[in-house]
């Protein structure tokens, strides 16, 4: 399969293919699901959601600070939610979907929106997920910093001379390195020319080494699930291991499990999305940051972020407009 670098513009195809897509985590922000809370039986889907993680999502998602949604067992189911709340809101224009893709958690997002498990089973996983990840990043300080610039093999090799895993390759120039905060804070002191270091607020060195003691644990709540309740995606799905699409759903479960201790490659995922010839994106609630990244390396494509509510029009012209040309 030939695949498009993501720095290539995308013209107008003959079809259209509007992808959806699930952040990641850190996209939360303090009271983002009280909006949400006012669409009708959405209150009676997060209860239902919090039951599934073990995490008051309700309180969390309105009333908790920064600091507390920030732990990742907390914000992890938290954006899971938020996108299956927006995904459900958008009805049956999400049929037109092209495909979807999460980032991070938010594959376990989007294997739910194509049926690939039930809600309640991905926000099962989500909640195990999150307390397995936070055990992990307890054991040693670690963090991540944004690498922002830069051409990506010298990147990658300085990353590497300091004992720095590239955990996301985020495309359009952006790179997330994982590892211990003194590293992240040598990094950070003396970045190459054209090149700026942001650290992220998140909790540890996610997708790297550091998570290994989170995936037997991931394992077992996945074996939980009964085969007769998985299905294969009834949608493309893209997955985060190289930007293929995934057919069966059970291969999908078990990348989700490899996925904590192994790189995003949501770079990959926009080249695909190219090749696919992606004519729009949406992106699910809490959202922004794909959109951001969609817009410097898939350049001319529409999109649309779903934050509130307010944005579900916007997003269901998108997904039901007509072929353009």
């Amino acid at each position: 399969m030939r695949v498009v670098p993501p720095s290539v513009s995308i013209r107008w195809q003959t079809r259209r293919v509007i992808v959806v897509v699930c952040p990641g985590q850190g996209s939360q922000t303090p009271g983002f699901l009280a909006p949400w809370l006012e669409l009708e039986g959405a209150a009676e889907r997060l209860a239902a959601y919090s039951d599934a993680a073990q995490v008051d999502l309700v309180q969390h998602g309105t009333v908790s600070n920064a600091d507390t949604i920030r732990d990742t067992q907390i914000a992890q189911p938290l954006i899971v939610a938020a996108s299956l709340l927006a995904w459900h809101a958008l009805g049956a224009a999400t049929a037109q979907a092209g495909g979807v893709a999460g980032h991070s958690v938010g594959e376990l997002a989007a294997l739910a929106a194509t049926g690939v498990v039930s809600d309640e089973s991905a926000l099962r996983i989500v909640g195990v997920r999150g307390r397995a990840m936070a055990d992990a990043a307890s054991r040693e300080q670690t963090g991540m910093s944004a690498v922002l610039g830069g051409v990506e093999a010298d990147v990658v090799a300085l990353l590497e001379s300091l004992d720095l895993t590239p955990a996301n390759y985020n495309g359009g120039g952006q790179i997330v390195a994982a590892g211990a905060l003194d590293k992240l804070a040598a990094l950070a002191a003396e970045p190459p020319r054209g090149v700026r270091v942001v650290p992220l607020q998140v909790a540890g060195a996610f997708h790297t080494r550091y998570m290994a003691s989170a995936q037997p644990v991931l394992q077992a709540v996945v074996d939980e699930i009964p085969a007769a309740e998985i299905t294969d995606p009834a949608l493309p799905l893209w997955t985060n291991s190289d930007g293929s699409t995934v057919a069966a759903g059970t291969e999908a479960l078990q990348l989700i499990v490899r996925q904590i201790a192994s790189p995003v490659r949501w770079d990959r995922c926009m080249a695909s999305f190219a090749e696919a010839g992606v004519t729009g994106i949406v992106e699910l609630a809490p959202a922004g940051a794909l959109v951001g990244l969609a817009k410097r390396a898939l350049r001319g494509v529409p999109s649309v972020a779903v934050k509130t509510p307010e944005d579900l029009p916007a997003a269901l012209e998108l997904l039901n407009a007509g072929t353009e040309s």
